[in-house]
């Protein structure tokens, strides 16, 4: 498990190299533009709470501190947002939910959905399911999404931008 994240973690870093999408290096950053305890990452600021929530509960913690649940664009953000939730034991919530309409996904910020971790592989649960629930979890253990739903209690990750 740890090769696989390592190295889904370098192809990510490499394919946003070629893409252009992240400038390098990249820095981890402990306090420095983000409140106490949240982990800074180029402009954003990264926060994983343990205190089980519902889906709506989660969001609306996350706006009370000035951010949203996570929304997750790319294969190498999916990696910083496990890293970030690395002392978790189980999945959390992100900021994706079709609970308005089926099938329908938005993140909780208004961002669009340009980027998708479901895991695709098992016919016999297949992702995203509505029937599952409406909102959206990552599994830490495999790094893939999973809908569940939105009154279960679970952790969650919230991002604001630096400096706020």
């Amino acid at each position: 498990m740890a090769f696989a994240l390592h190295s889904l973690f370098l192809l990510c870093g490499i394919s946003g190299l070629l893409t252009g999408v992240w400038s390098f290096p990249m820095k981890f950053y402990k306090d420095n533009n983000c409140p106490k305890d949240w982990t800074q990452l180029d402009s954003l600021c990264y926060i994983y709470e343990e205190e089980l929530r519902s889906f709506a509960d989660a969001e609306a913690i996350c706006n009370i501190l000035g951010g949203n649940l996570v929304s997750i664009h790319s294969g190498l953000e999916n990696a910083v947002v496990l890293e970030v939730a690395k002392n978790g034991t189980a999945g959390f919530w992100i900021g994706l939910s079709d609970s308005l309409e089926a099938d329908d996904y938005i993140w909780t910020d208004g961002t669009r959905e340009d980027f998708t971790n479901f895991d695709v592989t098992n016919p016999s649960l297949p992702q995203p399911n509505s029937a599952n629930g409406d909102c959206v979890q990552l599994d830490k253990n495999d790094g893939f999404w999973q809908t569940m739903g939105c009154a279960d209690l679970a952790p969650y990750v919230c991002v604001m931008e630096a400096g706020h």
